[in-house]
């Protein structure tokens, strides 16, 4: 007999790997026997790393991982930009993403005409039409911001998450390959993820067309890029070549905890009521545990 599926579900969640719950009881009993066991030595673990992180670090890693972009990003020569939550659907139109794209039904609208944005590339592409005007070439901006999408929760998504894009237009035409490799050791290299240890895949967006994704040593998709010209462009009034990058941070924070040999999945990255730094919140408090 091994433990139950909720058994299971709490152990993973106070951070045991599964691969190291053990199984195989007599019955019920010894099973149960077992598992409050574990459970109370696997919580002890948590209550005390949410004590460590209050006392050492203090800041959760998205935003430490954020900054250090937003400056590796910045001392490269890019600008960064901070454009509203919410994008218009004429923005999301000129996207490519009308009523019958698959997308559509992951958008939480705030009115008819407004909805919160699930992706920073509307924004993004307004703020660049401006700065191509004003700005000499090519223009090379950032954001970092939350995105908010409708997703069956899983190991890899969640409704909340934290993008990094950063885009370059008016670039020449020839070199763009080459151009998005190095901006992705950029990010990769300040992620501490560099030297090789990510890799580049062929996939098919449902925005883009034919993109190239970045990939963790795992399988895990950490980024997505593209460039134009696309024919989106006409769209936005866009008429210069241009490269782009797409990375979740979350998905950067799981990939940096797997090279450090821990295991560290979606649900303690991301924004959260029940985790602090990784480690759950639901467990005794000192005096229960004395």
């Amino acid at each position: 007999m091994d433990f139950s599926s909720e058994q299971m579900k709490r152990l993973t969640e106070l951070g045991s790997d599964p691969e190291d719950i053990p199984g195989g009881f007599s019955d019920k009993a010894e099973a149960n026997r077992a598992f409050q066991s574990l459970e109370k030595a696997a919580a002890r673990l948590c209550a005390e790393g949410v004590l460590r992180h209050m006392r050492d670090v203090r800041r959760p890693e998205v935003s430490v991982l954020s900054e250090t972009l937003s400056k590796a990003l910045a001392d490269f020569g890019f600008t960064e930009v901070a454009t509203p939550l919410t994008v218009s659907r004429r923005f999301l139109e000129r996207m490519g993403i009308g009523q019958d794209h698959p997308l559509m039904e992951q958008i939480f609208w705030v009115g008819k005409n407004r909805a919160m944005r699930p992706m920073l590339a509307p924004n993004l592409y307004y703020v660049m039409v401006d700065l191509l005007r004003i700005a000499p070439r090519p223009v090379s901006i950032f954001e970092i911001g939350t995105c908010m999408r409708r997703e069956t929760r899983g190991a890899s998504h969640s409704e909340e998450f934290t993008m990094l894009n950063l885009a370059e237009f008016g670039l020449p035409l020839e070199g763009r390959q080459e151009r998005i490799r190095r901006l992705a050791e950029l990010v990769l290299d300040a992620a501490s993820l560099g030297g090789g240890m990510c890799s580049f895949a062929a996939e098919e967006s449902g925005v883009y067309g034919e993109t190239l994704d970045i990939v963790s040593p795992d399988g895990l998709e950490l980024a997505s890029t593209a460039m134009g010209p696309h024919p989106m462009d006409g769209a936005w009034g866009v008429t210069v070549p241009w490269v782009g990058l797409g990375f979740g941070i979350e998905r950067l924070v799981m990939a940096r905890a797997a090279a450090r040999g821990e295991r560290f999945g979606l649900s303690r990255a991301a924004r959260s009521l029940s985790y602090l730094g990784g480690w759950r919140l639901n467990v005794p408090g000192k005096e229960e545990r004395t």
